[in-house]
């Protein structure tokens, strides 16, 4: 019996020393392992790079073998030096993608699908819904994975609305009586309507959806809508209320787009900017004016509405990091910590966990954002599809054309034949 109990005792110690020296070791491999660097692109302004700074020492802290390498710029500069570095192979190994751009890089081949990494467990989807999920695919290919949920709004000064002695009814408001309000207000209040709903291939597109069209065909061969009546209709509109002086002039328009800061909302020259709802907490961060989130005119007849990824992450084909990339992209959208120093500012999260998880955190102004896309989303499932291959080319058309008209070089007929011809042609070289 006691030669069995001193066999048993060397038994547990050679086992516990085993599985000591195996924990030793595992430990020596992970502290030994050569740390890999992984490069995250993204643009935006100088509040969005210092906290996206802090998420990814947060994430290097929870992946000691990950270190990150921050690549930004603003809007403009982002999308001119992402062109070469396709050109050359050399892509961000996570880059912050737009909708409108989805197409064109994942049609050329140059970004991965993300399905094998939601089917492995990397990136989490489990508090996401589908449809959102989906909002990344091009075919049935996830070439982007959605961050945040945005919604168009009609952002309002409430403090010039009573004073020019009108109310937005955004649950009923039609087109007609937004061009009444904007000139009551440059009548009563003596500043702008609006900041003149810039830039049109935003609230173009949304302007068809209210008399039930849709601005790409299916196919994404071609323009969608039939009549130019609809797009003559609107370039008078935005003619009649420059005129009126209830417009900025193309000029100020251009002077206004450059940033946030130089908005005219901000500087109190307007009482309504047309934007998206996760640009709501900057604005009233820049305004003393209290300010309201309010649903743009007709959404309801023809359920114009629709939920728009603020911004998606993708993968290039050329990182040689996927897997770490793809954990990145995983803490971005599933961390707590990560979204709560985000507070919705790319969008409202997309895990309805971390929204729950977040909204605590968050002050009145910031709730009023998720409060507002929530209300968006009991009216609609809709999420807004990616562009087709060839939408930047046909947006850029689409603004100068915008630009010839509102200074006057031709007229909205004419603007109207130009446009179909030229966003067609692009369309169908796809």
């Amino acid at each position: 019996m006691k030669q069995l109990f001193l066999l048993c005792t060397a038994l547990i110690v050679s086992l516990s020393l085993t599985s000591c020296q195996s924990n030793q070791d595992q430990d020596e491999s992970v502290n030994d392992r050569e740390p890999i660097t992984i490069k995250v692109a993204w643009w935006g302004g100088h509040p969005r790079h210092e906290y996206t700074t802090k998420i990814i020492e947060l994430f290097e802290k929870e992946n000691p073998t990950i270190n990150v390498e921050p690549v930004f710029a603003n809007w403009d500069d982002y999308w001119k030096n992402l062109a070469p570095m396709a050109a050359g192979n050399q892509l961000p190994d996570v880059i912050q993608m737009d909708i409108a751009f989805l197409s064109q890089y994942g049609e050329k081949g140059l970004l991965e699908d993300l399905t094998p990494f939601l089917e492995n467990n990397i990136i989490d989807t489990s508090s996401i819904r589908q449809s959102v999920v989906n909002s990344g695919k091009i075919g049935e290919e996830l070439y982007g994975f959605t961050v945040g949920i945005n919604v168009l709004s009609v952002i309002s000064n409430e403090q010039l609305l009573d004073k020019a002695g009108v109310k937005i009814h955004d649950d009923t408001w039609t087109w007609d009586d937004m061009e009444q309000m904007a000139l009551d207000i440059k009548k009563y209040a003596n500043v702008y309507g609006s900041n003149g709903m810039h830039p049109p291939d935003i609230f173009f597109p949304y302007y068809l959806r209210t008399k039930g069209e849709q601005f790409y065909n299916k196919e994404g061969t071609g323009l969608a809508y039939k009549d130019d009546q609809l797009f003559v209709d609107y370039f008078h509109m935005q003619l009649r209320l420059v005129e009126g002086g209830a417009f900025p002039t193309p000029n100020e328009v251009a002077a206004a787009v450059r940033g946030m800061e130089d908005d005219l909302i901000v500087n109190g020259k307007s009482a309504i900017t047309w934007n998206y709802s996760n640009q709501y907490a900057s604005f009233d961060q820049l305004t003393e004016a209290p300010l309201t989130l309010n649903l743009p005119p007709e959404h309801y007849e023809n359920k114009a509405l629709f939920l728009k990824p603020s911004m998606l992450l993708s993968i290039p084909k050329s990182s040689k990091y996927k897997e770490e990339a793809a954990k990145f992209i995983d803490f971005f959208v599933n961390n707590v910590e990560a979204n709560k120093l985000m507070k919705g500012e790319r969008g409202v999260p997309v895990s309805s966990e971390i929204s729950e998880e977040v909204k605590p955190m968050l002050s009145g102004e910031e709730l009023k954002i998720v409060e507002y896309v929530e209300k968006a989303i009991s009216l609609t499932n809709e999420m807004y599809p990616p562009d087709p291959t060839g939408s930047s080319q046909v947006i850029d058309v689409l603004k100068n054309i915008s630009d010839e008209i509102m200074y006057k070089k031709i007229t909205p007929e004419e603007g109207a034949k130009k446009f179909r011809e030229q966003a067609n042609e692009i369309l169908q070289k796809g």
